[in-house]
């Protein structure tokens, strides 16, 4: 590792200090929530809104706050291993606000899932596509702006194999997903279970959409 690239880790962490404040005060609180909490966790809800799967008053507790330290020790560690990580100098912006935004949504829904598990009334089944659909837009915003490379934005077998079709995706791509983003907020408003589908169905539209402009577009390149 050399030193730019010292460097510029060091940089992420520093610029990085209210996230990392953020993910101190999600474990603090696990910690004062954990005995408050009933011994079987509501950890999982149906199409209709309704719990159908519970964990343990630990798994409640903890999971999503592990899984969120987790995730960011991922994204901010990748970079370094990256064999394109000279590319992500080009996106940084892009990618700390992506990474913001996963962190975020993720302490939003642990909130959600406590104050449920404590007894407050949550409408599980409104919020949760309120706040992807503000996820999808956020990545939506800069997915044009992320560059070639191994771990971030959308990889296919053609999006890999050339950087132009991996440009050219992303613009598109960057529109789809916010357009998944403003169908899952507008869900908000649909009862249960065709809130569900809105939002399920924007997100394999956007999938599907990208994988088979990848694909075309690296075959119209390549005159395959």
């Amino acid at each position: 590792m050399n030193c730019k690239n010292d460097y510029r880790f060091k940089e992420e962490l520093w610029k990085d200090w209210p996230l990392l404040v953020v993910l101190l005060g999600l474990m603090v609180t696990a910690f004062i929530v954990y005995p408050q909490l009933p011994e079987r966790v509501p950890m999982h809800w149906n199409m209709a809104g309704e719990v159908d799967n519970y964990g343990s008053r630990f798994t409640g507790a903890f999971a999503i706050p592990l899984l969120t330290v987790a995730i960011y020790i991922g994204m901010v560690f990748m970079p370094l291993i990256d064999p394109k990580k000279a590319n992500y100098a080009v996106f940084l912006k892009a990618y700390r606000a992506i990474r913001t935004g996963l962190v975020l949504f993720f302490v939003l829904l642990y909130i959600l899932t406590i104050a449920f598990a404590l007894g407050y009334e949550v409408d599980i089944a409104r919020l949760v596509p309120l706040f992807l659909g503000i996820l999808f837009i956020i990545i939506g915003n800069f997915l044009s702006q992320v560059r070639h490379n191994y771990f971030v934005g959308i990889k296919t077998p053609w999006t890999l194999a050339s950087e132009k079709v991996w440009r050219r995706t992303h613009r598109l791509g960057g529109f789809v997903f916010v357009a998944a983003g403003v169908i899952s907020i507008a869900a908000v408003f649909f009862p249960p279970p065709f809130n569900f589908w809105a939002v399920l169905g924007s997100v394999i539209s956007a999938v599907a959409i990208t994988f088979i402009y990848s694909a075309l577009a690296y075959k119209r390149l390549n005159k395959i």
